[in-house]
């Protein structure tokens, strides 16, 4: 499916109020097709329609976490798939968000995107990119325009005392950044995707990857800013061309939805996708262990109310800060 440009479904949201207002047919914003955000809104999608009678729901191809925020904001979709950073800064009224918030409550709490700092161990070699703060001078894919990876790689560097004037500055998705990898036109780019991502795996299997770590003061500097990123360690062997751990930070991806979506549907949406996860972890298996009801807990936003409800009937102690 491809996506309408953003103005041009901003401009026209307002012409759809009918059919947004009854909750029959849902748009679940997502992310680009080639990535994990879309097919998991697929089969939520797929859940909701076999599940909730009278109910539809249609995955949205877009740019990904700020995009599907503003999409929410703008009523052009019910349910957004996105990182927890954005949504956080949606509902706070912070950063990209500061002139026109968009206040969001939490359905399910899906999986970590970890923050992934990417080179090539050729490039290693040359440039001795042993921690972030070294990509400084050196071009840099910072992620899509108003992606998710986009914000949180502005929020890092701001946390590290940097800002985007400290490198030479693309704008790639990731395909495009593992080309320009391949093909000698950057140094480094950011990931933030669930571990094992496959164009990272596509990446390694032609060129040996070096993941730049944050050091321990650097992650201490993120994580004590913002309290949506969590320190985190990729694995040695995550990746079969890096053996060592490498240290950096995570932050949690959530369905969400306005506050004023109907406290019903919401909770018939999060019982039917618990009790049909299988569905969701096919299409994403990394994220098996994590789509389970204990996760709500991990939310960086309060949750809708049917959200909570269902957390409730299902033992899960939600805090008080979460609880809207």
């Amino acid at each position: 499916m491809t996506a309408l440009p953003l103005s041009l479904i901003l401009l026209t949201s307002c012409t759809q109020p009918a059919e947004r207002g009854s909750f029959e047919s849902l748009s679940i914003a997502s992310g680009t097709t080639g990535g994990v955000y879309y097919p998991i809104a697929g089969a939520i999608s797929q859940i909701v329609g076999s599940e909730i009678e009278g109910v539809g729901a249609t995955p949205e191809a877009t740019a990904a976490s700020v995009e599907n925020l503003r999409l929410l904001g703008a009523g052009a979709s019910e349910l957004a798939v996105v990182q927890g950073d954005s949504a956080y800064q949606a509902d706070s009224g912070e950063g990209e968000f500061a002139e026109k918030p968009v206040e969001n409550r939490a359905l399910l709490v899906l999986y970590p995107n970890v923050y992934h700092n990417v080179s090539l161990r050729s490039i290693d070699d040359r440039l001795d990119l042993d921690c972030f703060s070294d990509v400084k001078g050196h071009r840099f894919s910072v992620g899509a325009p108003g992606s998710g990876n986009e914000l949180t790689t502005s929020l890092v560097f701001a946390d590290l005392g940097m800002d985007f004037d400290d490198i030479d500055v693309q704008r790639y998705a990731y395909a495009e950044t593992a080309r320009a990898l391949r093909e000698g036109q950057l140094d480094a780019g950011s990931w933030v995707v669930g571990e094992g991502h496959g164009s990272l795996r596509e990446l390694e299997a032609t060129d040996p990857l070096h993941l730049i770590p944050l050091c321990g003061d650097e992650v201490d500097a993120v994580v004590e800013d913002h309290p949506f990123y969590t320190s985190h360690i990729i694995e040695g062997g995550t990746y079969s061309t890096v053996s060592d751990d490498v240290r950096t930070v995570a932050v949690w991806n959530i369905l969400t939805v306005r506050p004023e979506f109907p406290d019903k549907l919401a909770y018939r949406m999060v019982k039917a996708v618990y009790e049909n996860a299988d569905a969701v972890n096919r299409v994403y298996q990394p994220g098996t262990e994590y789509l389970v009801p204990e996760s709500l807990r991990k939310s960086p936003v309060p949750l809708h109310p049917g959200a909570l409800r269902y957390a409730e009937e299902a033992g899960v102690d939600i805090p008080l800060k979460l609880r809207g």
